[in-house]
């Protein structure tokens, strides 16, 4: 099998996979665990600045990534007020996110993903050609453009749940508060 194609076998899989865990998510009771959420809302931020770095290159993405996060914390909010929060005798602490608004993101985001692969899919069958013809030893580059619009539905599930999870632990800290009996 040659690698381009064993990259796809192992990336394809594991896409799917993170895609079914997202939306299992999106659906039912869940738990509140505190680490897990502190830890998303890091590793959200530290993908939003990293991308943001991609406006060294062009400002176009940079503007894609933070309209995105924007847009993406105002529906966070919306989602928060759409949320409701029960205690469970078994999982303890939890909520109940609004379906309708992770699934239309998830699917923002999927049929952003598809229409790029399949826009770009000529461009490296083009390029995969062009890298067999060419001599050993010659720098090809591809003519892949990353793309504002991309970018944007990015930014907005960066900032959607760095808002989402933010609000989830603010709340769950106030809720906890006022369990506490007064002495």
């Amino acid at each position: 099998m040659s690698p381009h194609l064993m990259s796809y076998a192992i990336i394809v899989p594991l896409m799917a996979l993170m895609v079914w865990r997202r939306i299992s998510r999106q659906f039912g009771r869940q738990p509140i665990r505190r680490k897990r959420m502190t830890a998303r809302i890091v590793i959200f931020a530290a993908i939003g600045g990293l991308l943001m770095l991609g406006g060294l290159q062009d400002v176009r993405l940079a503007e894609g990534v933070l309209g995105g996060a924007l847009i993406g914390a105002a529906l966070g909010l919306l989602g928060l007020r759409l949320t409701h929060f029960e205690t469970d005798p078994l999982k303890g602490d939890c909520y109940v996110p609004n379906p309708w608004i992770g699934a239309v993101l998830t699917a923002l985001l999927l049929g952003r993903l598809a229409w790029r692969f399949l826009v770009l899919w000529p461009q490296m069958q083009h390029a995969e050609a062009l890298a067999a013809s060419a001599s050993p030893g010659t720098s090809m580059q591809m003519g892949y453009q990353s793309s504002p619009l991309t970018m944007l539905v990015i930014g907005l599930l960066v900032g959607y749940y760095i808002a989402y999870y933010a609000g989830l632990l603010v709340h769950h800290r106030r809720y906890q508060q006022s369990r506490v009996p007064a002495i």
